[in-house]
Parts: C-alpha cells; structure tokens; sequence
C-alpha cells in the first residue's frame, strides 16, 4: 500500500486516497515470530521451580521453627541407668544403661549392622536421610494390601523420631521427623548415625541398645553374636514385643529368616553364609520363667519418682529383698500352684514376707511373670475371709472383752442374712480364745454387732488398711477387698509391740559416684495398741497356730501366732 500525489496548476500538491500497490511488497518489516511451545514450557517451569524452592525453605523453616529449639543441636545423653541391689549388695535387676553399654560400629562384625539395614532401610547409605523411592515403594505396597503393611521411614528418620521427639503420631511430627533426618545426615556421617541408632534403639524385654539385647538374649557382647543372632536381634526392632525371641520364640525365628533373606538379596552375607545360619538357627535359652523378684523391680520403680524428683546421671537402689527368702517364696508359690492349684481351680497366687518393721524380705506377685505382669501383692484386691477377723476381735477387746470372755456359737439370722459356720457345726458356749482359733463365723458376727462395723473398720484402718472398709456385719467375714500387702502390714502390730507399719523395700537411693539422693528415716509412728489389749491377742493368735486352725505352721521352739483366711 503507499501514498500517491499529483501537482496543481498553481505548483501545489493535492494529496489523494491511499491505494494498493499490484505486485510484491516492497519495503515490508517481516511479521514477528511466535514464541515456540518448548520455549514457553521452559519458562514456566523456571517460574515454577523458582517458587516451589522459595515455598519449600519457607515451609521447611516453618516446621524449624515449630520445634523446641532448646537442645535441639545436642544429642541427648542416654536415659540414665538404674542398679536394684538386694540386702547383701548382689543386683537383683539392672535397667537402662547403667554401664553405659556404648559400642562402636567398628567392633562389630560387619554383618551386625548390615542385617538392620538389609531389613530395614536398603538405601541406607544412598538417601539423604529421606528416602523417596522407600516411600512411593511402602505407598504402593499399602494401597494394594488396603492397610498399613510397610513404612516408607529411613533409619535417620526412626534415630530423630528416638533422640528428639515424642510418640506421637500427627501429620507435623512426621513432617519435624523428615526436617530433623536431614539435619543429622548433614551433622553426622553414616557411620557415625548407624552407630547412635545401635546404641539408642529399643530391643525389647528392657534392652536398649545392641549390646545390652546381646547380653539380655544370648549372654554374650554384640562383638560375638552369630549371622543368626544378628538377624533375630534386627528383625526384634519392627515390634519388639511381638518378635522377643524370649516370650515369642516362632514368630522371631520367622523374622530372623526373613532378615538373613534380605541380607543375601543386598550382598551382606553370601547364600552359603545365609545356608549355615539357616542351619543352625539362633538358640535363646528357654525362658519360661521369668524370676518373680521382676514383680519387686517393677514395684521399686514405679515408687521412684516420689522417693526421687530428678536425676541425671546412673543411681544405685539399696533394697531389704533377702535374696535367700526370695529364691525360697518363689519356689513354694510355684511349687503349691503345680500341686494343688488346678484342684482348687487357681492359676496364680502372691506371697510376701515383711519382718516387724514394714521391710519387706520377699515378694512374688504371681506364679509366671512371662505369663501376667500384674502384681498380685500391691495391686490385686481380695476378700481377706477370716484373716480379717483379728480386726474384729481386737475392737471387741478394746470395749471390756477378753480372750476369756464367753459368747454361744449358734445359729444366727441377720435379717435374710443367715451365715453359717464352715463345717456347719456348732460349739454352744466357747471363751473368744477357742471361737478365733477354729475360726466361728457366728460369734465373729456376733462381735460386730456388738461393737459396731464402724469402730472395727476404725480399728483396721488405724492398724494398716488403706482400702475402703464396708458397714455392715458381714465385714466381719472379710468381705470387703484389701491388698496382701496391706493386710500383712496391718498384721505387723501384733508382732512388734503395737506400732502401725508403712511397708517398704527401698533403704537407700544413690548416685552412681556415691551421692546420697534419698535414705529411708524412720516413720514415727505412735503405738496403736495398748499392752494390755495386745496380750489379749497374742495369746488368741497363738491358739490358732497352737491348736486351732493353723496347727500346720507350728515349728518347734518359736513362738507363733497369726490367723489364717480362705
């Protein structure tokens, strides 16, 4: 197109319309080229990738920041040890890591802590302490089983989720978990986070670190455990209670099979070395018997936070157990539990002995610690039956009765209430003496309605039960609950001039240098019987052991008395 002009006839110019040019284009800027796709795609990837990385430092300095900064940058000491020593000094349990129970990974035989990763995180020395292709591996393998049958965490994460965070399980903690993993793969070298995941992971039955699993399922260091050893010890970490090779002897052997395969597939051991393992499978000694002074530990370490606040290094805890007492209430429990337990239907059973003080000799809370854990002793209510009845006969006492006094045995109704003897016999007129020896239900209850179920609950309660007591006659029956222990340490003054017991077994709690953190002082109790009351009792407890219903616990020489209960 372009722009024709013609002259005037004065000279001038006239101008006219524009008008298209027949022919080429002359002169023409050429048309500007359109961006290709590629180029386009380029560079919205760069945007993209540029505010992705902007957006993940914020989001991962976010997740910094939500965790406590206090010690983040230190790794935590080991829970400090704890030694339980019996009366003549000999340890009755260790927990924790007393003796500090470090080992090196160089120490180690190579296929030690090359069976944990074989099972556990492959790509142990390839990721950066996430493992990507671990998670889209354990997502896939979830979404086909419908369930959670496999995580996607590396042993970096497993070590950071151990030193820095709690159990439990929300979306943030995981995301911490990822920000703290990397954090260590930077700090530390492979070596140096394998040998704090040994040390620092929980192998069950009380074991916390490879060494101290050693000890407790093999007798032996890590530094000599066997290819099958090692790979029981690692197939232990997915759930240590349900492969302990100690209380679940298949379901371990099963596992540890499952590890030396995995070891030969990631060239830890070779197939000759994994045939011979599988030969001669990882032998634990049979344990179905765990010594019941554990009921005792348990008991001690449950009452440790009230006897110490705080400590920070190994303690040392001084008991009153009489090893010898120990070994002897264990095997008579047992031993009357195989003979006559399943004719009376009974599968468990306790025992206690506490001498005058409160100090407690000897405690065995069941027949099979494996078995139940619960203690028997301090935490099993129970219906005393007739080893309530001291109780009863001492409030008696204590409003004008004596051992002398006469009451009928006969029968008695109390309302709908018609209790009766346990043979079903009954004596007429017996002195208090006679009726507590052979046990008489009837002039028990007869008592109570004298004195009243309020002043014999009082009675027993100022003597040594802590339980809640009934109101009504058929407490003199024993029928409300109370513990072993309370109702042995409220039998305690009968024996030792009247004075109430708090029962114990700690003496003494120190440092493992020697600092003094806690010494038992004494209770300062008053008495709670006077003399003249107390002989009362006596001289009816020992007719029950002379001539009544305990004539089997007589020994010749001592003077005994007590009360038995069924």
């Amino acid at each position: 197109m372009g722009t024709h002009t013609t002259r005037g006839k004065r000279g001038g110019t006239e101008r006219v319309e524009p008008r298209l040019f027949a022919g080429r284009n002359r002169g023409r800027k050429p048309p500007r080229r359109r961006r290709g796709f590629l180029g386009r795609l380029g560079r919205f990837s760069a945007i993209l990738a540029f505010w992705s990385a902007i957006g993940l430092a914020a989001f991962f300095g976010y997740i910094w920041l939500s965790l406590d900064q206090k010690g983040l940058f230190e790794i935590p000491a080991r829970e400090p040890g704890i030694m339980v020593l019996a009366a003549d000094g000999t340890a009755l349990a260790e927990q924790g890591s007393f003796f500090g129970d470090e080992i090196r990974v160089s120490e180690l035989p190579d296929y030690v802590p090359n069976a944990v990763i074989a099972i556990e995180d492959r790509r142990f020395y390839s990721h950066f302490g996430v493992d990507p292709l671990g998670l889209l591996r354990a997502a896939l393998a979830n979404v086909v089983a419908g369930r959670v049958v496999q995580g996607g965490s590396t042993l970096t994460q497993q070590l950071a989720k151990n030193l820095f965070l709690t159990p439990k399980r929300t979306f943030e903690r995981k995301l911490q978990e990822v920000v703290l993993a990397m954090w260590l793969e930077a700090r530390f070298s492979k070596e140096e986070i394998l040998q704090l995941y040994l040390n620092r992971v929980y192998y069950g039955a009380g074991a916390t670190g490879i060494e101290k699993a050693a000890n407790t399922y093999y007798q032996k260091s890590a530094r000599d455990l066997t290819i099958g050893e090692a790979a029981t010890l690692a197939g232990v970490l997915k759930a240590p209670s349900s492969y302990n090779p100690l209380h679940n002897a298949e379901a371990a052997a099963e596992r540890g099979r499952l590890v030396i395969n995995s070891m030969v597939s990631t060239s830890a051991i070779t197939e000759r070395e994994a045939l011979a393992a599988l030969a001669s499978p990882a032998a634990v000694p049979a344990s179905d018997y765990i010594p019941a002074k554990q009921y005792l530990v348990d008991w001690v370490i449950e009452q440790l936070p009230e006897l110490v606040k705080n400590y920070s290094e190994s303690i040392v805890i001084e008991t009153t157990i009489d090893p010898y007492l120990q070994r002897l209430a264990e095997r008579a429990l047992r031993k009357r539990l195989n003979e006559e337990g399943a004719s009376l239907g009974v599968s468990q059973g306790a025992l206690v002995i506490m001498d005058t003080t409160g100090a407690i000799k000897a405690m065995v809370g069941g027949k099979s610690y494996k078995r139940s854990q619960f203690n028997r002793v301090t935490k099993a209510l129970r219906q005393p039956g007739s080893a309530f009845k001291p109780f009863v006969f001492l409030a008696a006492v204590e409003q004008g009765y004596e051992s002398g006094s006469v009451e009928v045995d006969e029968p008695i109704r109390i309302g709908d209430w018609a209790p009766e003897n346990y043979k079903q016999k009954y004596l007429g007129e017996v002195t208090l003496k006679k009726a507590l020896a052979l046990s008489l239900n009837t002039v028990a209850i007869k008592l109570m309605t004298h004195v009243g179920p309020q002043a014999v609950a009082a009675v027993a309660h100022r003597l040594g039960i802590t339980s809640p007591l009934g109101n009504d006659a058929s407490l003199a029956l024993g029928t409300s609950e109370v513990t072993l222990l309370e109702l042995t340490s409220a039998f305690a003054p009968f024996a030792n001039g009247g004075t109430p017991v708090a029962p114990f077994t700690v003496r003494r709690i120190a440092s493992r240098d020697g600092q003094v953190l806690y010494e038992r002082r004494g209770e300062g109790f008053g008495n709670a019987i006077n003399n003249y009351d107390l002989g009362q009792m006596n001289e009816m407890l020992m007719a029950v052991v002379s001539g009544g219903t305990a004539r089997r616990a007589q020994f010749d020489d001592f003077e005994i008395a007590g009360k038995t209960g069924t």
